[in-house]
């Protein structure tokens, strides 16, 4: 997918193609839980969740997979056993298919976001 040139989260979702949408807006769902006194914002054409110093997660559908941006460097080293497995660039965590996001680490790594500021890269 290009990037998007929606201007909110809503309409970024209302866009995708309809075998992604449930699981982009599940993980919506899940950054809005674990994010709270996040502010939620499109920044370079995917939902960003940002505070004090700048955007820690992002998400977006590209064309060859749905990609989870981790812009911590402190929470992918205490993560690194567990990202091990996964397809990871420097900062984005990449599933193939919307069925093989992984829910659970996403949640524990949104979960450790929100109790302990960091600096993003």
């Amino acid at each position: 997918m290009p990037r998007s040139t929606a201007s909110t989260v809503e309409e970024y979702l209302a866009g995708l193609p309809e075998d992604r949408r449930p699981a982009l807006t599940s993980l919506r769902e899940l950054c809005r839980a674990h994010l709270t006194g996040f502010r939620e914002v499109m920044n370079y054409g995917m939902p960003t969740y940002e505070r004090g110093n700048g955007a820690e997660i992002a998400f977006a559908s590209q064309k060859q997979y749905i990609s989870f941006y981790l812009m911590r460097p402190d929470l992918r080293d205490t993560f690194a056993d567990r990202l091990a497995g996964h397809d990871m660039g420097k900062g984005c965590l990449r599933f193939r298919k919307p069925d093989a996001i992984d829910f659970a680490l996403l949640a524990d790594i949104l979960t450790a976001t929100a109790d302990s500021p960091g600096d993003p890269c």
